[in-house]
């Protein structure tokens, strides 16, 4: 026999359609899902660093996009095509292991609370047996040892004294909802915040959707007005020519969270301006010059009641105009909540470890 052989390891690579595909759903989030102009990005980048080769173009690139359900022709021949629910949803998968890539490997799919006792899942923890204790719960190995510690291996006996039970936990559920900002300002100075927020907002749905999926999420869009959209729109996302109206945005959240029977609510607020805006009799009042004490004193009034109903709301601040910052200091005081003043490079990573951290608190 020759036994085992070894050999140098030579790791496989990505295939040539798994490279362009990663970077084409990038693209696709930055383009608000348009499928042409991601394709003419993803032709001039091509250019630049030759991501094709001989064997394996662009055209293949679509071609295989188009067999695998990634894509449809809106007509044939066309030429034109839009996303499936497929792309969709590889976008959030995407967006989920870039951004909370960190994930601890074997969890459970459910939020733990500190509290214990007749619950839904076995721990590690162990305690002695009391009366109207399931048997199931008995841990005999632990039990045994008791039983031989307590009473000698000549002649086996084990009384009550000796069983030991592992503790149950409860499980929590979470109703979440995100709002996002999309007025103009998320674009204004060169600088592209509504891209992160997507990411974010959709990575989020996917770990939800995926690890919690007794949980609820909700997302909003802010303007001018506020109103919800689907998971599956968020690729679509674009800012608009809006004020902010955070009046809005609350009092839809709160209204969604009032129907959910869940004991665990919150609410993610991706900001960054300031509220600028509310709607009276119908008509706006709006005023983009500085704070308007008229305005501010609405969302903290919304604060407020959301705090009373035990509504936590952690925002996410990613301007640094300090009296912005005022604003969000007094607006989080208000709802005795929390806020993180970050980079769009940070958001993702603060949003997950509040959203992990938060679903181990537990409402009476």
């Amino acid at each position: 026999m020759l036994g085992h052989r070894f050999s140098k390891y030579i790791p496989k690579g990505q295939s040539p359609f798994d490279k362009l595909f990663d970077i084409f759903k990038q693209l696709l989030t930055y383009t608000s899902g348009d499928v042409g102009e991601a394709l003419s990005w993803l032709t001039e980048l091509d250019k630049e660093y030759k991501l094709t080769d001989k064997d394996y173009g662009i055209g293949d690139f679509i071609n295989d996009l188009r067999d695998k359900g990634y894509l449809r022709e809106e007509q044939p021949g066309s030429g034109a095509f839009s996303l499936t629910a497929k792309t969709e949803k590889a976008i959030r998968q995407s967006a989920l292991e870039r951004i909370f890539g960190k994930l601890k490997k074997g969890k459970n799919g459910n939020h733990k609370t500190s509290y214990t006792g007749s619950g839904d899942e076995m721990s590690s923890d162990l305690r002695n047996y009391q009366f109207g204790d399931a048997p199931e719960q008995i841990s005999m190995l632990e039990s045994f040892r008791n039983a031989q510690i307590n009473h000698g291996i000549s002649e086996f006996m084990m009384s009550e004294d000796d069983l030991m039970v592992k503790e149950k936990e409860h499980k929590s559920q979470t109703s979440t909802v995100l709002m996002i900002d999309i007025s103009h300002s998320m674009i204004l100075y060169g600088e592209d915040r509504i891209t992160p927020a997507k990411n974010v907002a959709m990575a989020l749905a996917e770990l939800i959707s995926t690890k919690y999926p007794k949980d609820t999420l909700d997302i909003i869009v802010f303007g001018d007005d506020a109103w919800q959209v689907e998971i599956k729109d968020l690729p679509y996302l674009q800012v608009g020519p809006y004020h902010t109206n955070t009046v809005a945005g609350l009092e839809l959240a709160m209204d969604i969270l009032r129907r959910r029977k869940n004991n665990n609510k919150q609410i993610f607020m991706i900001t960054d301006g300031k509220p600028s805006c509310i709607k009276e009799n119908g008509s706006y009042y709006k005023n983009s010059f500085g704070l308007d004490r008229k305005i501010v004193n609405k969302c903290l009034r919304l604060a407020d009641a959301c705090r009373r109903l035990k509504i936590p709301i952690t925002t996410f601040m990613i301007a640094t105009d300090p009296y912005l910052q005022s604003f969000v200091d007094e607006f989080t005081q208000a709802n005795a909540g929390k806020a993180f003043y970050t980079s769009l490079k940070g958001l993702g990573e603060y949003l997950f470890e509040d959203f992990e951290q938060n679903k181990k608190r537990k409402v009476r």
